[in-house]
């Protein structure tokens, strides 16, 4: 059985494509085509299940058209309507941290060696070229640089990273709020 902590989400499939089976896939993070795995997940039923990758091909940056293994009519298709897709943990931990997308950091525990654990990873927020790690600190949103020269240590493994955050940037949040 494969449970949610082995997977982190990389897309949805948002609808059947032609007659054959085929689903448009709007991805976040195309790890699908940089490793060597042969499968997507998604829920259903209540459980997340495995499903092979027959073929795939780009429609562009963000977009591509799948087709699963067993699914070969619209109608089949038409059951993965709206349904996000998943890609299992390991294979992405055997890729190197530096080709990983943002999206794969989603979950994971952030410390910092000063102040220590800060919270989880919640979004990613990439929509200026300074991309942030959006954190839940007790409750507070944090807004954390996600900086290469910010970062000492990324576990795969156990899901943290470990940055060295420059002093008063948390503080600056701070002050922010009040």
């Amino acid at each position: 059985m494969i449970r949610p902590e082995e997977v982190y989400k990389i897309g949805m499939f948002n609808k059947p494509h032609g007659i054959g089976g085929e689903l448009q896939f709007t991805f976040t993070d195309d790890i699908f085509d940089r490793v060597e795995a042969e499968y997507v997940v998604c829920p259903m039923d209540g459980i997340l299940v495995p499903f092979f990758i027959e073929a795939y091909r780009f429609r562009s940056d963000t977009t591509a058209l799948m087709k699963l293994e067993g699914v070969d009519t619209q109608e089949q298709a038409r059951q993965f309507i709206n349904t996000p897709v998943y890609f299992p943990v390991k294979h992405a931990q055997e890729t190197p941290a530096e080709e990983l997308s943002w999206t794969f950091f989603i979950g994971f525990r952030l410390e910092d060696t000063a102040h220590g654990h800060l919270g989880e990873v919640t979004d990613i927020d990439d929509s200026t070229p300074n991309v942030l790690f959006v954190v839940d600190h007790q409750g507070e949103e944090l807004l954390i640089p996600a900086h290469e020269e910010f970062i000492l240590d990324i576990d795969t493994t156990h899901r943290v990273i470990t940055m060295h955050l420059p002093e008063g940037l948390l503080d600056l949040d701070n002050a922010e709020e009040t």
